[in-house]
């Protein structure tokens, strides 16, 4: 049997994913549980630009969706050549290719997004998790993210009909538990930040710490998360050179964002030129 999910009449899983999660989740532990007893007529997944894989357990994997949630799980199928290659997750009774599970029919998704939905979130664990984390990591130099809370705010930057980049804060006031510790933001925090490589040098990553700053309007101080990586540390020097009333606002900071922790973002790119 071929399983394929695609678009059918311009909508995409995003689109059209609705129900209770842990339905889901329970519905996809048991397709691997009978996926993985067949001994005889496996299941084929067809490739979107041809070719086939055959689905055994030697190319799927349980990956957690959420930080601190193990129970949380996605189903992900990979290249039998390449375990790094993932193609396709499983969801909602269907395999859904990668490329497909990243974009939307809905013209309503335009520029950047607050993930509210459990299927925003997908989107987000695959940019994450599977793009960035698989795909791309290797040749973005990219730091490595780690899963995400499924209460952390976050943003998703969608272009044309696809999801391009996605920002996660770290709210002022939240409660954030760390392995056995935990702690209290003391400003907001611009945790994590990509754009996929193929859409970066188009100026995304400014508008996403515009949008920050923005979302932020009436705090003194604001902080984006050590360490900072080249990429973004280039994106900020250029953001805080554009909007100079922005320059004394921003800090790189170790949670919870203490100012005896904080760094003057602009005064160290002075420091920094001047040397």
């Amino acid at each position: 049997m071929t399983l394929f999910s695609e678009c059918t009449d311009g909508v995409y899983l995003v689109d059209t994913l609705a129900g209770d999660p842990k339905v889901l989740q329970a519905d996809t532990e048991m397709y691997c549980e009978k996926l993985l007893k067949k001994s005889s007529s496996p299941d084929v997944f067809s490739l979107p630009g041809g070719g086939k894989v055959v689905l055994e357990d030697s190319c799927v994997c349980f990956v957690p969706v959420q930080r601190n949630n193990p129970t949380c799980k996605m189903l992900l199928l990979t290249d039998p050549q390449d375990k790094e290659t993932v193609l396709a997750v499983y969801l909602n009774q269907s395999w859904w290719p990668v490329e497909d599970v990243i974009k939307t029919a809905d013209p309503s998704r335009d520029g950047l997004i607050l993930v509210q939905t459990f299927a925003e979130r997908i989107v987000r664990f695959v940019l994450n998790h599977v793009i960035l984390g698989m795909l791309e990591g290797s040749s973005a130099n990219d730091a490595f993210f780690l899963p995400h809370s499924a209460t952390e705010c976050a943003k998703i930057l969608w272009r044309d009909g696809e999801a391009v980049a996605f920002y996660t804060v770290k709210m002022k006031g939240k409660v954030i538990l760390e392995t056995n510790s935990q702690c209290t933001y003391l400003l907001p925090v611009l945790d994590t930040v990509f754009v996929q490589s193929k859409y970066r040098g188009g100026g995304l990553g400014m508008k996403t710490l515009r949008d920050f700053c923005r979302s932020s309007v009436g705090e003194e101080a604001l902080g984006i998360g050590r360490p900072i990586s080249a990429a973004v540390y280039q994106v900020g020097q250029k953001f805080l050179q554009t909007y100079s009333e922005e320059q004394n606002r921003l800090w790189e900071v170790e949670a919870p964002g203490a100012w005896s922790q904080g760094v003057d973002i602009w005064l160290k790119i002075q420091m920094e030129s001047a040397l």
